[in-house]
């Protein structure tokens, strides 16, 4: 049962499109989805139909055993933020077998809290992390302290805070995200489960990491 002051989803995430939704599905009390939505590019994810400002939320997730997509370009993510070089000065750069998707925060694919299987693990804030206009303190910032990550077909557990323009992340009862700054982030906006990936039908083959996850247990707190 969800607890007292806290509303839970998925009744709450309808704002998609209805070729999303044949491919969000629920199954067993869990959301699953296949990546392969038909929709238009911006409706792929699944939105929640309220915004939210301030907030606690708490939701489980985790990356199914699919095959998944060979990504030969995975940098080594250093705790600044910035990506591992060579002596050369060139980007070293691993090969995985890549997934990948998220949870939109304030209505916003910028401020995305990662899920995925890169080795700096999950919790990352791409859109923040990558933006070179953004000072290094915010880069550093939005960068997880340490992968806690499970292996990939168990459930992981996050709990998202935010407050104001901060940022909190636990990943499995772990803080890998302290009081990090998002900068212009918006005052409020919808949540979002995060849609990744494109797949090639005359190959059978994804050209692209999918978001070959599933979520459940999403409990949501306002603070505001």
């Amino acid at each position: 049962m969800p607890r007292p002051g806290t509303r839970t989803c998925p009744k709450a995430l309808s704002r998609s499109s209805m070729a999303t939704i044949c491919h969000w599905k629920v199954v067993d009390g869990v959301i699953d989805y296949d990546a392969r939505s038909e929709a238009k590019k911006d409706d792929k994810s699944l939105w929640s139909e309220k915004s939210f400002g301030d907030f606690i939320l708490k939701i489980d997730w985790r990356l199914k055993l699919e095959p998944a997509f060979k990504n030969k370009n995975v940098p080594i993510i250093l705790s600044d933020g910035s990506h591992m070089k060579d002596s050369g000065g060139k980007e070293v750069k691993i090969e995985i077998d890549d997934v990948d998707s998220g949870v939109y925060v304030r209505g916003s694919s910028k401020s995305q809290i990662n899920i995925w299987m890169w080795p700096i693990g999950s919790g990352e804030v791409y859109g923040y992390r990558t933006d070179a206009k953004m000072p290094p303190e915010v880069r550093a910032g939005v960068t997880p302290k340490k992968r806690m990550d499970k292996p990939r077909g168990e459930w992981n557990s996050f709990e998202i805070t935010m407050k104001g323009d901060r940022l909190w992340v636990k990943l499995n009862g772990e803080e890998v995200i302290t009081d990090a700054q998002l900068p212009n982030v918006p005052p409020s906006g919808p949540l979002a489960l995060q849609h990744h990936g494109s797949f090639n039908k005359k190959t059978g083959e994804w050209t692209s990491p999918p978001a070959l996850v599933q979520y459940r247990n999403i409990y949501i707190k306002e603070l505001n």
